[in-house]
């Protein structure tokens, strides 16, 4: 997804010269994973377990430590990260948004590296050139406040879910123009909305 070279206030891993932020290559990403034991076996968080598994495999063959956005308290910055990369931007809904994927932006995991290599150039963001279609794609203008309306979202996703996010994902991440081409299949948005409604808040109202 990208990566920068961390200074003090970046909280970053002691000797840390490269962070690097892993996400999901989306072409191939849910083949890889709905076929993994840690999805078939039946056990809680299967994917932040897949993910945990095979980013320590790649983090012990090039010398790096692992990092997760699911592992804490303490949780790691993985939003400031994401800006620091230039490559990730705020978009008018304040979700990040890529100069690749568009909104579609998640990470499972970070690897920090000793040595200092060379990142991708910083790209502007394409906020400003665009319409911005997800600004009023909500159906329960959850983004329209001074932060995300997590409960409206689930109670509107859980009755009558006009814009069918359980079954495609976000209707305001679906809206982002940029990436159009890499937008998640079906399955793996279904698969995380789940998750999404298996949160605390869905299960307190």
């Amino acid at each position: 997804m990208g990566g920068f070279h961390p200074v003090a206030e970046d909280h970053a891993p002691e000797n840390c010269s490269t962070l690097l932020l892993i996400g999901p290559d989306e072409s191939n990403f849910w083949h890889q994973f709905k076929n993994s034991l840690e999805m078939q076996d039946g056990q809680s968080n299967p994917m932040d377990r897949w993910s945990e598994r095979v980013i320590t495999s790649l983090a012990r063959k090039i010398n790096a430590k692992p990092i997760f956005p699911f592992q804490g308290p303490t949780y790691a910055p993985f939003f400031q990260w994401a800006l620091k990369t230039g490559l990730m931007h705020v978009s008018p809904i304040r979700l990040l948004v890529h100069n690749q994927t568009g909104l579609f932006v998640s990470f499972r995991g970070a690897l920090a590296l000793e040595s200092e290599i060379q990142l991708p150039k910083p790209s502007p963001s394409p906020c400003p050139a665009c319409a911005a279609p997800c600004a009023s794609a909500c159906p329960v203008s959850a983004f329209e406040g001074e932060f995300y309306d997590v409960e409206a979202c689930q109670s509107h996703v859980l009755t009558l879910d006009a814009e069918r996010c359980v079954d495609k994902g976000c209707a305001a991440r679906r809206q982002c123009p940029v990436g159009k081409d890499r937008f998640r299949n079906l399955e793996q948005s279904s698969f995380h909305m789940q998750a999404f409604l298996s949160s605390p808040t869905a299960k307190s109202d």
